[in-house]
C-alpha cells in the first residue's frame, strides 16, 4: 500500500527539509475508489482496528518501509535522493493536523493511482514478489507492511487526508493525493514536493488530542519505539533505546541490559537474570527476556503478562497473553519473530503460529532457569523463595511441560538444614540403595514434621523426607506423581505405610516398660477390632496394626489432607464444612506402645474409661496428622482422663503411705 511513500509537515507550513511550501500546479484530476474499495474503506476505517492509537505505528511502519526500499534500491541504482534516513513527525494543536515525512523511495503517479486508489493492494507485497523473483533477500527481513490497508487507517482520526509524494527515479515530478474518503480522490502535479512522502491528516474534533506531542510521544515509545531509522517528533529524537534483541549477545552489556529492562518493564529495579536467545529454528526467533528482582504479587496484586510481541522491531501484542503462559507472567521482556503472518489488521495472530511459538519460547525459559539453577544453587534458592509460587503454578497447569517444572522445584527436606533448600533431582542421587520412591510430608512447619509420629521411622531408617509447607504442594506433588520414573509418595500414606524399608523388628518384652505385657498377635488384633467397634464407622475405615511406629500409640492413613481440607472451605465455606462431618480415615494402632497394651488390659474391666482412652488417641493421631477439624472438642474428654489419672496417683500415694505407717 502506502509503504512506497512517506514525507510529513502541514500543507500552510512550509517544507522541513526544501525551505518551501509544496504547491499545487497541475489540474486536479478527480478519480473515484474502486467499488470493492468504497466498500473495504468503511470496514478500515470504523472495524479494522480496535484502538484508534494504531494509525500511528501504521503510518510509521509505511515510512520505515520506504527507506529501507530506498537504500535497497539504491545499492543496485542511482536514485535522486541525498536526504537522511529518517522519520519525521509534526503536530500543530491549533490546526488539529499531524504531519509525518520520510525521504525514502516515494512514489511515481502510477504507483500512486495503484498503491492508494485501490485498496489492499499494497507496494511492500508486491517489492516483496519482485524481490523474490530476482533472487534479492537484503532487505525483506525489514519490510514490515504486507496488506495495503495501514494509510487507511488515517480516516480513523482524520476528516480529510493529504499526501505529498516524489519518486526517487531520476528526473520524477511531485503529486499531491488528497481525499475525504468519501468515494473520491484528486491527484495534481506539485512543485517543491521533496523526494519520499509527505502525510498531512486534518484531525476530527473527538481525535485532536493526537496532536498532543505528548500523546504522540506515548504511542511511538509504545508501538514503534524499535524501528530501524531515527523518529523525530516536533524536532526531538524520540526513539533513542536500542533494540537489544537484534543484537549479538556479547556485544551487549550488562549496563545495557539494566537500561533496557527499565524501559521494556517500566521499572526501577535490576533484572536478576537475562536471558538473551536467537534461533532461526522452528521458527525466526530473537528475544530478551529478564526476571526482576521482586514481583508485584507479593502484595496481593495479580500480574500482567510481562513480554511483549514484535514482528521486525514493531510492537504487535503489548504484554501478550498467549506468548508464554500465564505461569511465567512474571518474566519481562522482548519476542521478535519474523515469521508471524498477521491478519490485515496487524492485532490478530494466527492460532496456530502463536502457539508453535509459544511452545519454543516456553520451553527455552524452563531450560534458561534450569541452567541458571545448576550455575549458582544458592542464587536459584533465593530466587524460589520469592518466586516459587509460579513455578508451582506451573507445575499444576502445564502437563505439557511438567518433566522439566519438576528440576526448577525446590523444597526443604530432612537432610537439608532450616531455610536451605534441595531440587528433586538432588534428592534423588541421595536416596537409600534399596529406597523406590521419594518421600515428602504436607506439614505448616519444620518443627512440627520432626515431631510428628509419620517421620520417626523415616528418621530411624535414615530415609530422606521433603517438608512441603504451601497449601498448593499438594497440589503439586499429585499433578506430578514421580520424578524421573520414581514416584513421590507421601509419608502419611498406606504406600509408605506398606514400605519393608520403614518397618522395624518387634521389641523384646525386656525392651518395654509400663502398660502391661507384650501383645501377641491375636491379642492385637482383637484389640483392633474392639477399637473399630468402639469409635464406629462414622469415625474409622478400619483399624489396622502397624509395626513401623516407635514412641506413638497410633496414627491416621487415608485421611483429608490439610490442603484439601482448606481448599473446601474456601470453595464451601466453612458453615457448610461444619454440617459435614470430615470423612472416617484409617487407623493404625502401635499394640507394642504401653497405652495401648493398658488399653487392651481395661477394655473389659473398665469400658467406660477404655472408650475414652480410644477416642482420645483417634483424636491425637488426627491432630497429628492435622485434620481434626477442633481440638476444643476433646478439652472435656482430656479434662476427665487427668481427673482420672490424678485420682489414681492420690490413691496410690494413699496406700503407699498406709502401709508405711
Amino acid at each position: 500500500m502506502w509503504q512506497q511513500m512517506a514525507s510529513y509537515s502541514t500543507e500552510s507550513q512550509a517544507s522541513t527539509e526544501s525551505g518551501d511550501e509544496e504547491v499545487v500546479t497541475g489540474k486536479e484530476e478527480v478519480h473515484e475508489f474502486k467499488t470493492e474499495t468504497k466498500r473495504l474503506l468503511n470496514i478500515v476505517a470504523n472495524s479494522l482496528y480496535s484502538e484508534k492509537e494504531i494509525f500511528v505505528r501504521e503510518l510509521i511502519s509505511n515510512a520505515a518501509d520506504a527507506l529501507e526500499k530506498l537504500r535497497h534500491t539504491q545499492s543496485m541504482e542511482s536514485m535522486d535522493s541525498d536526504k537522511p534516513l529518517e522519520i519525521r513527525i509534526s503536530l500543530d494543536q491549533d490546526k488539529r493536523q499531524f504531519v509525518i515525512q520520510d525521504h525514502g523511495i516515494g512514489m511515481t503517479l502510477d504507483e500512486l493511482n495503484e498503491n492508494l486508489g485501490t485498496i489492499a493492494r499494497s507496494g511492500s507485497k508486491s517489492f516483496l514478489e519482485k524481490l523474490e523473483k530476482d533472487g534479492g533477500s537484503g532487505s525483506r527481513e525489514n519490510i514490515i507492511g504486507q496488506f495495503g490497508v495501514g494509510f487507511y487507517s488515517t480516516f480513523m482520526v482524520g476528516d480529510r487526508i493529504k499526501v505529498y509524494t516524489r519518486s526517487a527515479k531520476p528526473g520524477s515530478k511531485g503529486y499531491c493525493w488528497t481525499t475525504d474518503g468519501q468515494g473520491s480522490y484528486t491527484v495534481a502535479e506539485a512543485d517543491n514536493v521533496a523526494v519520499g512522502t509527505k502525510i498531512v491528516i486534518e484531525l476530527r474534533e473527538d481525535c485532536k488530542s493526537y496532536a498532543s506531542q505528548l500523546e504522540i510521544d506515548s504511542i511511538i515509545k509504545k508501538y514503534s519505539n524499535f524501528v530501524g531509522f531515527p523518529i523525530y517528533l516536533n524536532g526531538e529524537e524520540v526513539n533513542t533505546v536500542e533494540p537489544l534483541w537484534t543484537k549479538n549477545k556479547s556485544d551487549v552489556t550488562e549496563e545495557q541490559h539494566k537500561n533496557f529492562y527499565r524501559f521494556i518493564a517500566n521499572a526501577w529495579d535490576d533484572p536478576q537474570y537475562t536471558m538473551h536467545y536467537k534461533t532461526d529454528a522452528p521458527l525466526s526467533i530473537a528475544s530478551v527476556l529478564y526476571i526482576p528482582e521482586r514481583h508485584m504479587e507479593m502484595l496481593g496484586e495479580r500480574q500482567e503478562p510481562g513480554v511483549s510481541l514484535y514482528s521486525r522491531k514493531v510492537l504487535i501484542q503489548a504484554k501478550s497473553k498467549g506468548l508464554l503462559p500465564d505461569y511465567l507472567r512474571f518474566i519481562k521482556g522482548v519476542v521478535d519473530s519474523e515469521d508471524i503472518p498477521l491478519n490485515v489488521s496487524r492485532e490478530l495472530l494466527q492460532d496456530n503460529i502463536l502457539s508453535r511459538l509459544r511452545m519454543v519460547m516456553t520451553s527455552r525459559v524452563l531450560k534458561w532457569l534450569d541452567g541458571e539453577a545448576k550455575k549458582d544453587a544458592k542464587k536459584y534458592n533465593e530466587f524460589f523463595m520469592d518466586f516459587g509460587q509460579f513455578i508451582k503454578e506451573g507445575a499444576c497447569t502445564d502437563a505439557m511441560n511438567k518433566r522439566d517444572i519438576a528440576k526448577l522445584l525446590r523444597f526443604e527436606s530432612s537432610a537439608t538444614a532450616s531455610g536451605a533448600l534441595t531440587s528433586l533431582e538432588d534428592y534423588n542421587g541421595r536416596k537409600l540403595e534399596k529406597q523406590e520412591a521419594i518421600y515428602y510430608l504436607l506439614t505448616p512447619k519444620r518443627r512440627y514434621a520432626e515431631e510428628s509420629p509419620y517421620t520417626e521411622m523415616f528418621k530411624k531408617k535414615g530415609v530422606e523426607l521433603l517438608y512441603l509447607y504451601d497449601t498448593v504442594d499438594e497440589f503439586v506433588v499429585n499433578h506430578l506423581s514421580e520424578f524421573q520414573g520414581i514416584k513421590l509418595v507421601a509419608a502419611d500414606s498406606p504406600e509408605a505405610a506398606a514400605d519393608p524399608l520403614l518397618q522395624q523388628e518387634r521389641p523384646s518384652s525386656a525392651d518395654v516398660a509400663g502398660g502391661g505385657p507384650l501383645l501377641n498377635e491375636d491379642d492385637a488384633k482383637k484389640l483392633a477390632k474392639w477399637m473399630e467397634t468402639t469409635l464406629g464407622t462414622a469415625s474409622v475405615k478400619q483399624v489396622d496394626i502397624s509395626r513401623r511406629l516407635d514412641k506413638f500409640p497410633a496414627i491416621v492413613l487415608e485421611h483429608e489432607s490439610p490442603a484439601m481440607r482448606k481448599m473446601m472451605q474456601m470453595m464451601q465455606g466453612s458453615a457448610k464444612l461444619e454440617e459435614a462431618p470430615p470423612s472416617p480415615a484409617r487407623l493404625e494402632i502401635n499394640p507394642d506402645h504401653a497405652v495401648m497394651r493398658g488399653l487392651y488390659q481395661i477394655r473389659e474391666s473398665n469400658p467406660d474409661l477404655a472408650k475414652m482412652v480410644a477416642e482420645q488417641v483417634y483424636d491425637n493421631a488426627l491432630c497429628a496428622a492435622g485434620v481434626l477439624d477442633d481440638p476444643r472438642s476433646m478439652i472435656s474428654r482430656l479434662n476427665n482422663l487427668l481427673e482420672i489419672s490424678v485420682n489414681k496417683s492420690i490413691e496410690q500415694d494413699k496406700k503407699v503411705t498406709e502401709t508405711t505407717a
